[in-house]
């Protein structure tokens, strides 16, 4: 197994330090805090853990309060709020220099048959017929900071291969529309629980971005402040994220200095296993003048 595979493996899963208690690692990723992601897919790997395997999580809805200080473990503590027959309610705060940075309610049902319909997948090339991540990356590192360059060449974990590659550094409207391939790089053995945290670590990649293409925006720009504010997801049919899954995300508005973004993730074969929705936020600064 590939080391960036392992390690965010170990990152995921968690330290359990009590019965109701976990401790979480971070990684510098050259941003000015925590990956939202790493924190939401932690915190629902942590709700996981305190409920029974037949009973997979079916939804989260989630709310970022603090930057995460990615120099320091995260706490993440969960309280049981309802067991019932079918359905199970998890609440999770997690916590850095004891104050909470991120909250997470999670429902989990016993899983069961009933009627069926779905959206259909848009048609895509596959992403065999598609340029690599990496390709892309190398393509554009020179735009990139000094400091955020490493990071932003070294090996990933999940690979990813835009439908229409974009220059992220150009400033030129486009529709708030995109879709993406994803994958774990690698092959893993993991259960149920840990595909979905992963998903939900994954589901934070590029999703605020949808919402700025129409403005000529991107995370690069000294004068764009952008933060992800609340994150949410519903966990339709079996999947795993070490097989290619298509993140098709649409932004119906900004305003406000914040932006909404809707996401449906599509197995290969075509089935929706999961919907995303999330409001972000992207204020403009006043530029200085150039001298």
């Amino acid at each position: 197994m590939k080391d960036v595979v392992r390690d965010l493996l170990d990152v995921i899963r968690l330290e359990q330090l009590e019965t109701n208690l976990f401790r979480g690692q971070s990684r510098d990723t050259g941003q000015k805090s925590i990956f939202g992601g790493l924190v939401a897919g932690q915190a629902l790997m942590a709700a996981s853990r305190t409920v029974e395997a037949e009973r997979p999580v079916h939804s989260l809805h989630a709310y970022f309060i603090r930057p995460g200080d990615f120099t320091i473990p995260i706490i993440y503590d969960v309280e049981r709020v309802r067991d019932g027959k079918s359905f199970t309610t998890r609440r999770v705060t997690a916590i850095q220099h004891g104050r909470p940075i991120f909250t997470l309610e999670a429902s989990f049902q016993v899983e069961e048959g009933g009627v069926e319909h779905q959206a259909d997948m848009p048609p895509v090339p596959a992403p065999d017929n598609l340029p690599t991540d990496q390709s892309l990356r190398e393509q554009f590192a020179h735009r990139i900071p000094e400091r955020m360059r490493p990071a932003f060449l070294a090996e990933r974990p999940v690979e990813f291969r835009p439908i229409k590659p974009a220059n992220g550094f150009e400033a030129e409207p486009q529709d708030p529309t995109r879709q993406t391939w994803f994958r774990i790089v690698e092959p893993i053995e993991a259960d149920t629980a840990t595909h979905r945290a992963l998903l939900a670590f994954c589901s934070d990649f590029g999703l605020l971005g949808t919402a700025m293409l129409p403005h000529g925006m991107n995370f690069f720009q000294p004068h764009v402040q952008s933060a992800s504010i609340d994150h949410a997801m519903w966990f339709h049919r079996p999947f795993r994220v070490d097989e290619w899954l298509l993140y098709s995300t649409q932004s119906p508005s900004a305003s406000g200095a914040r932006g909404m973004n809707f996401g449906h993730i599509y197995r290969q074969d075509g089935v929706l296993v999961a919907s995303v929705a999330q409001e972000g936020l992207m204020r403009l600064r006043p530029q200085e003048p150039r001298s």
